[in-house]
């Protein structure tokens, strides 16, 4: 470090506090840390003899500096670099307002430590700050928990312009739109969105909050609509046509969906809707049904794994394209045989205790209640004959349903409305379909404890609806942020193409290579999302002040590890801090 005097024209020279560096090409860089131009001239006089390595006083060097403070920075300057780049400040509004930089805060503070709202309150205070993100965002040190919630309904008023705007960016018509519900238990009982229903958690005796994601084909997040958990996925499908049709102004709408969503009487009700198209798939009664009719026979397979039929009499203007997996048509069929062997040894048990001679387990109806509470969840008596009295129990297996069910192992066959895909090849049917799994992601991310959306503690039903608003938008912003940094994730770059879309997925070589080695092609470790924030993290800003009297403060930032190093150019961000107001 050094000290220099730049030339200011007519007015004072500005004297900065600057560092310089030698990079990879011998190039001589520097940068400036602070600006000592309110410093007395003593001061600075003495501070340039001991950047030169000499003593200007009796103490050592260690003692001629104080390090007041050092707060984590290089997670917020990453998190909030990208928060600017993708143009999320004039996402919420273009009017600069406290509000929008507590929205901001609300969204960053969900990527980088999920908390609640009090323990958002207090790392964004100044005493007891856990980073650098209010500093950055210009916020006070009084923020309250109150002013949090006061940013949160303000931000749910701007739900409908924030989803707007990112349908205009990222929607196109005949373009593939993904939409599944999902759900996330709810602690307490006040708020009536909390109901009883399915959980999708295996969090059995409390009550859901249900919530469906609108997203790209590739996955990026653009709506949220928050519903009862009670609600059943086809109820909501309605909801989301009217917010494409309408809202966003769609005319052509391309709506993927999975079976349990676009269900066939779904499917009726989308016909009544001008320029709505699907893709969904069949439940395994309905193949069921088209492999008695002889409509899908296996003979079509011998040179393919999928091929398009034609059932006009049972779905009329839709294609079907049935598909092969032979590894997945493997697995089900030993499966099945495994559990088919644990419910006889189950069924046998049962028997056994009902014809023992001493204390024998008699009776039709414990004897009914024991079969549904030891078997049932093997869900294979479906393909078995049972004969239960009052003292004893007999039973085979139904070869005949055996059979039945394994002519559709490994089938599944996707639906399609037939004008509105006409423009697309029965791969890329299959492919669309699949790319479900994209909003799969997108529910791992905002329900594990990336962005840990669950248990949801809010009471007032608004809040509900901003706390689930806040963590899409966060998720919004790690895509962005995981797209960009594949290199340093255990992320596959550049997928290879599958000459079928049938066929599993594999990982590219260089993939492979990552999880093996644990660091990418130029030797840099590679992370996961999670563990990368804590890499960064480490990146500390310091406050630094003279010994000196009367002497301000400035801010110095720690070395980069070659991880560091590696993101931020990867973000082609420069990590940037805020001049030291003390």
């Amino acid at each position: 470090m050094y000290i220099e005097s730049i030339p200011n024209r007519n007015s004072p020279p500005a004297i900065l506090l600057r560092e310089s560096w030698r990079d990879k090409d011998g190039k001589v860089k520097k940068r400036t840390i602070g600006n000592l131009s309110s410093l007395a001239p003593e001061i600075i006089a003495r501070l340039k003899i001991v950047l030169k390595g000499g003593n200007a006083s009796e103490e050592t060097l260690e003692e001629q500096f104080v390090v007041e403070r050092s707060l984590p920075h290089g997670h917020v300057a990453a998190v909030l670099g990208m928060f600017r780049k993708i143009g999320m400040f004039d996402l919420i509004t273009r009017n600069h307002c406290e509000e929008r930089s507590l929205a901001a805060a609300l969204i960053v503070a969900r990527i980088l430590e999920p908390a609640s709202k009090l323990a958002l309150s207090r790392q964004l205070s100044d005493q007891t700050a856990t980073s650098t993100l209010a500093q950055e965002l210009g916020l006070p040190n009084t923020i309250t928990e109150k002013d949090l919630y006061s940013a949160m309904a303000w931000l749910l008023q701007q739900q409908g312009k924030i989803e707007k705007r990112l349908a205009k960016k990222h929607l196109h018509e005949q373009q593939p739109i993904l939409y599944d519900l999902t759900s996330t238990y709810y602690e307490g009982t006040t708020c009536v969105l909390a109901q009883r229903g399915y959980s999708r958690d295996g969090k059995d005796g409390t009550r859901q909050i249900n919530f469906g994601l609108l997203c790209t084909g590739q996955g990026c997040p653009v709506a949220v609509e928050v519903f009862p958990g009670n609600t059943a996925d086809p109820a909501t499908v309605e909801v989301q046509l009217e917010k494409l049709k309408n809202r966003f102004g769609i005319d052509k709408v391309l709506l993927v969906g999975d079976r349990g969503m676009l269900t066939t009487a779904r499917i009726e009700a989308l016909k009544e809707w001008d320029g709505v198209s699907w893709i969904s798939a069949l439940k395994s009664s309905d193949i069921q049904k088209l492999a008695q009719q002889d409509a899908i026979q296996m003979e079509l397979f011998d040179k393919c794994d999928l091929v398009e039929i034609d059932s006009q009499e049972d779905f009329p203007d839709e294609r079907l394209v049935v598909c092969l997996n032979p590894a997945l048509r493997e697995e089900r069929s030993r499966k099945r045989n495994v559990l088919l062997q644990k419910t006889e040894e189950k069924l046998n048990d049962i028997s056994q205790a009902v014809t023992r001679e001493k204390n024998p387990y008699h009776g039709k109806d414990r004897i009914g209640r024991r079969v549904e509470r030891e078997v049932a969840k093997y869900k294979m008596l479906k393909h078995f004959k049972l004969e239960i009295t009052e003292k004893s129990l007999s039973f085979q297996r139904d070869e005949q349903s055996i059979t039945k069910e394994s002519v559709v192992d490994g089938l599944y066959v996707v639906r399609a409305h037939r004008e509105g895909t006409a423009h697309l090849r029965d791969e890329e049917i299959v492919r669309t379909y699949k790319s479900l799994s994209g909003v799969e992601s997108a529910f791992r991310a905002i329900k594990s404890e990336t962005l840990d959306v669950r248990p949801i503690f809010h009471r007032d039903e608004d809040m509900v609806r901003a706390h689930i608003f806040v963590c899409m938008l966060a998720y919004y912003l790690q895509w962005h942020l995981t797209q960009a940094l594949k290199p340093v994730l255990f992320e596959d770059e550049c997928k290879p193409q599958t000459t079928s879309p049938v066929a599993k997925a594999q990982r590219s070589e260089g993939a492979h290579k990552k999880e093996t080695t644990k660091q990418n092609e130029d030797g840099v470790a590679v992370h996961s999302f999670k563990t990368l924030l804590t890499e960064l993290s480490t990146l500390s800003r310091i406050t630094i002040r003279p010994n000196i009297e009367n002497a301000g403060s400035f801010f110095k930032l720690s070395n980069f590890t070659r991880v560091q190093e590696k993101v931020f150019s990867l973000l082609n961000i420069t990590p940037q801090i805020t001049p030291c107001s003390q």
